[in-house]
């Protein structure tokens, strides 16, 4: 019995050290909770800490005709729109989930969202990340997503 302790010992050390490191995934989805700490403080600084140099940011919308439109955004605009939104205006996106996938030091996270202004369902969509690991840091070099009203149903909040 006394040879078993050390082995025991042993065996529970390496599993809580393996119980406390984090996954890539884990590393991925901290990235983007980070961006919307930021996003829903108005603080830029935050938001572009994660953000890779010259990323490309882009939203996929509808015209008022209707017809399916691409916009390129600069980081810097968009970084400034946020913050400059009025302190007596609420705004929430909330994520549904997180589907991410991993190779290497590449990453993409699907996050489904729904977006609230001052309490009242905005709109849905979906956000796309393309997130880089430099120096074991993961980086959103490419931020795309949609935006629309319907086929909302099954993701308004109650």
């Amino acid at each position: 019995m006394i040879k078993f302790i050390p082995t025991m010992i042993l065996l529970c050390l390496t599993i809580s050290v393996s119980a406390q490191e984090i996954s890539e995934d884990e590393k991925v989805k901290k990235t983007i909770e980070t961006f919307f700490q930021g996003f829903h403080a108005r603080d830029s600084v935050v938001m572009k800490s994660v953000f890779h140099e010259d990323p490309i940011v882009q939203t996929i919308g509808r015209t008022k005709e209707g017809e399916v439109k691409l916009v390129n955004e600069e980081l810097g605009k968009v970084l400034k729109g946020i913050v400059a939104i009025p302190l007596e205006t609420e705004f929430k996106e909330v994520l549904h989930n997180y589907e991410i996938k991993i190779d290497g030091e590449m990453a993409h996270a699907w996050t489904p969202y729904s977006f609230y202004m001052n309490g009242n369902f905005s709109h849905c969509g979906v956000n796309s990340f393309q997130l880089l690991k430099v120096k074991e840091e993961w980086k959103i070099i490419f931020l795309i997503d949609t935006r629309r009203k319907e086929g909302c149903e099954g993701r308004k909040m109650k």
